[in-house]
């Protein structure tokens, strides 16, 4: 498939999924909403996905197959490998899911999200941060005091940004099309953000924190910031947060936020401030950039798709969603063997929960397949997952995968729409093509 046919593909799908259906497969749906194939229409399914689908009595109405649903574009810059190029201003790049196969993602592989213009000068030696507001005392930190002054923690915090998956909502909305890679659980080395509030004396009176960086507005306006998030108080006490210096075990990427930043994991990304120079503890709910609704902001209720929703109906986006990844095997991949098991595996994460169980199946959700679980490294890791699966016989087969949290929550297999495209947890897919060529 070329890229210029898989951005028509979605495009027409975007715009009318049943019409597409009948014009790509010859597909009609049926009251159920199960599509089903026959004659011409399996003939074309057939052709386009390189083998016979065994279970095509299961595949939805409306549904792109799983082997023309990613991108696998390259993106180059200096110290990153194989991300997909998304927008270059503000930069933003993900990372295709086999490539985030690592339990720690390599810094090379860690995708990118900016909202602005990153600061040229990210020498440590001159860096400062100062935690003002509503503090007992008004303090200003080096990088040396912060390495100094408090004890330093080492963990795998999972950061995902609030639109990953945003390319999947129909009708479209604007933003970065995320697909599956603004996700990663990389290595990070630093001071609690708790120890470091202490020391400045949180006042009783204190809600909220808000985070600035050195960043600039693309706009180039000083006067504006591209980013100024926040969160509750309760959550900045939270032990798993840092102020981070180290990446992997050697300085942060400057598309990651060197030489300093916060790392609040298992809420949007937009959280964990990048060049990190400012924390300000607020008396009343941050309203810094972005901070208000739409921008990371979801309806309080089921929204109809493509309606508008009035702001005061919007609340702020705390804890992710369960939500999984399918690293191994490749999109379309091609399992001759039908005599030996195919071994898919991939990691799974839950926000401030943890994961329950991974289930996988091979017939469009028909019947189900529990994984093995690992434990997380540490609280905010993302688990790896693995389960082995045998094809009962050649052609074309979808793996699909979904999590479940602590409390229940079950991946779904589609999200309600919301106006900014944001916390889809739908489940994951991949194609795979069983049996000899």
């Amino acid at each position: 498939m070329t890229g210029k046919y898989r951005r028509g593909l979605f495009a027409l799908y975007a715009k009318d999924a049943e019409r597409a259906d009948a014009l790509v497969f010859g597909r009609r749906t049926d009251s159920s909403r199960r599509g089903f194939l026959k004659n011409a229409g399996l003939a074309s399914m057939t052709s386009l996905l390189g083998g016979a689908m065994p279970f095509a009595r299961f595949f939805p109405a409306g549904l792109v197959p799983a082997a023309f649903a990613e991108s696998d574009a390259p993106f180059e810059i200096a110290g990153k490998q194989g991300l997909t190029l998304l927008n270059d201003k503000p930069l933003s790049a993900q990372t295709p899911p086999h490539l985030l196969a690592d339990l720690i993602t390599p810094t090379h592989r860690h995708f990118i999200r900016n909202n602005g213009v990153p600061p040229k000068d990210i020498d440590p030696r001159g860096w400062r941060l100062t935690v003002s507001g509503a503090v007992e005392r008004e303090l200003t930190f080096s990088i040396d005091d912060l390495k100094r002054d408090f004890e330093i923690r080492e963990l795998a915090l999972q950061l995902e940004c609030g639109g990953n998956g945003r390319a999947s909502f129909n009708p479209p909305v604007s933003g970065n099309q995320w697909s599956l890679g603004a996700i990663a659980n990389a290595q990070w080395r630093g001071v609690r953000l708790a120890d470091v509030l202490r020391r400045a004396g949180v006042q009783p009176s204190a809600v909220y924190t808000g985070h600035s960086g050195a960043d600039t507005h693309l706009s180039g306006a000083l006067d504006k910031q591209p980013l100024s998030r926040g969160v509750p108080i309760d959550k900045a006490m939270d032990p798993n947060n840092l102020i981070a210096f180290e990446q992997n075990g050697a300085a942060i990427h400057p598309q990651n936020g060197a030489p300093l930043r916060l790392v609040i994991p298992g809420w949007p990304g937009s959280c964990s401030q990048k060049w990190l120079t400012n924390i300000h503890v607020s008396e009343t709910k941050w309203t810094g950039a972005k901070m208000l609704p739409p921008a990371y902001s979801v309806p309080t209720y089921a929204a109809l798709p493509g309606a508008a929703v009035n702001k005061k109906d919007f609340r702020t986006i705390e804890s992710m969603p369960v939500k999984s990844m399918i690293t191994t095997p490749v999109n379309a991949f091609r399992h001759a063997d039908l005599d030996a098991s195919l071994m898919i595996a991939g990691h799974a994460w839950a926000g401030d929960l943890s994961v329950a169980r991974v289930d996988v199946s091979i017939d469009f959700g028909a019947s189900w397949l529990r994984a093995t679980v690992d434990a997380p490294l540490n609280p905010y890791s993302w688990q790896a997952w693995r389960a082995p699966v045998r094809f009962p016989t050649s052609g074309y087969f979808e793996v699909w995968a979904r999590a479940t949290d602590t409390l229940g929550n079950t991946q779904p297999f589609a999200v309600r729409w919301n106006p900014k495209g944001y916390l889809n947890n739908a489940m994951h897919r991949i194609a795979v093509l069983a049996g000899a060529t």
